[in-house]
């Protein structure tokens, strides 16, 4: 095999990581080197982007430390019976491309996953050592995110938690039988017990001995998960009820749903043509219902007959239409959860609603002054000077904000 420079090996690796969709970096703790000592801040405005829940766009690093692989997972593009050309950077090689990509502006941190080589526990150990170097011989203060290696020693992965922001573990698929079907070499309740060690793990961490010191912090930005979507015949109800689980059991900071992507020589288990990217969409906003908009699972999945989502309007549009007896609210009197309930209506947008109603009626244009979405919103709600009339039981109102029909190519 020939020697490979360290740009190529980049040019490989990274694009070999585009399919890891579990990059984000919300939730750390404050860390830089203003005070004068060590190198890296994870804060700041941000050749990955992650973008934190208050906006601010976060540039990583994002690589593999390898794409050679033991196992064979017949959705991975790096499976080891796949045809792709490989590639493998050494420990000194990550901590050297991390620390002058920051040094270049470039980045404010590194993702940082691989392929499994030799043994899962060799494998973490080698990741584990490249943060370990990062932090403690280069004083590297910027944000880490591990993918952590569910069957590898539990002490290993509480070391990559010691030194990391977030780790995340993929479940990979939306039910364990599609698990052992597609990736036979790895165990569905193998992978809840180390998402479960990893909570445990990290409310360990937030508490106070009996004389008030606080232990070592633990993985601040929590963990996170990946499922690919569209590589089996599960159907967003199974999709949104898997999600719905792992928040409630794992605590989890987030869920990613990454759409299937055909890959050469795959498998004839797998679909031929990729899923739409409209339904990787309209999964996360139907996830952000669940976590901020007090949607229940049975809410958003009811409104069709398939339980899957509608790819033309997005979940709470489609939810509102079917419920049009609740509406229209009255914006200076509706409660804050049937407020969250308005297409076009966010939570800021909610919480201005509600803090500017105490002291004066609000009209239409003031709500489109608080970042309402007046399009869709105005068919749902009443305000000083507007009341949307027939609007509300209008047939065509679905037709208003669906994408206009195409004609169909024949060739």
């Amino acid at each position: 095999m020939t020697r490979q420079s360290l740009e190529e090996k980049l040019a490989i690796l990274s694009d070999a990581a585009k399919y890891d969709a579990s990059c984000a970096s919300s939730g750390s703790t404050k860390r830089d080197s203003r005070d004068g000592k060590g190198l890296g801040s994870n804060e700041g405005t941000g050749i990955c982007h992650a973008y934190a829940p208050d906006g601010r766009c976060i540039s990583l690093l994002k690589i593999l430390m390898t794409n050679f692989c033991i196992y064979d997972c017949t959705y991975c593009v790096n499976r080891v019976s796949s045809n792709v050309q490989r590639a493998r950077f050494t420990v000194d090689e990550v901590v050297k491309l991390t620390i002058e990509f920051y040094r270049r502006n470039y980045i404010e941190g590194l993702f940082l996953s691989s392929g499994i080589i030799r043994s899962p526990d060799a494998t973490m150990a080698d990741m584990v050592q490249i943060a370990r170097k990062l932090r403690q011989e280069e004083n590297f203060r910027g944000y880490i995110h591990l993918k952590t290696i569910p069957d590898a020693a539990p002490e290993l992965i509480e070391e990559a938690g010691l030194l990391a922001d977030r780790l995340s573990i993929n479940v990979e698929m939306p039910s364990d039988t599609a698990v052992r079907e597609h990736a036979p070499e790895k165990d569905p309740s193998q992978i809840r017990k180390a998402m479960g060690d990893v909570r445990l793990r990290k409310e360990a961490a937030g508490d106070r001995s009996f004389s008030g010191k606080r232990p070592a912090r633990f993985a601040p930005a929590g963990q996170s998960t990946q499922m690919i979507i569209g590589a089996d015949g599960s159907n967003d109800a199974k999709v949104l009820g898997q999600s719905t689980r792992l928040y409630s059991s794992y605590k989890l900071k987030r869920v990613y749903y990454s759409a299937f992507s055909p890959i050469p020589d795959s498998s004839a288990k797998l679909p031929l043509v990729s899923p739409p990217l409209q339904r990787e969409h309209r999964l996360y906003q139907a996830d952000w219902l669940l976590r901020f908009y007090d949607f229940q699972l049975d809410e958003i999945i009811s409104v069709t007959p398939d339980g899957n989502l509608d790819l033309d309007i997005d979940p709470k549009l489609a939810w509102a239409l079917a419920h049009r007896a609740v509406f229209p609210l009255d914006v200076n009197r509706a409660s804050k959860e049937m407020l969250l309930r308005v297409p076009g209506f966010g939570v800021k947008t909610v919480s201005r609603i509600l803090s500017t109603r105490r002291h004066r009626t609000l009209r239409y244009e003031d709500l489109a002054r608080m970042g309402a979405s007046m399009k869709k919103a105005r068919a749902f709600v009443v305000a000083g000077g507007w009341s949307p009339g027939a609007l509300t039981d209008s047939v065509d109102l679905r037709a208003r904000f669906a994408p206009p029909p195409q004609q169909l190519s024949l060739f």
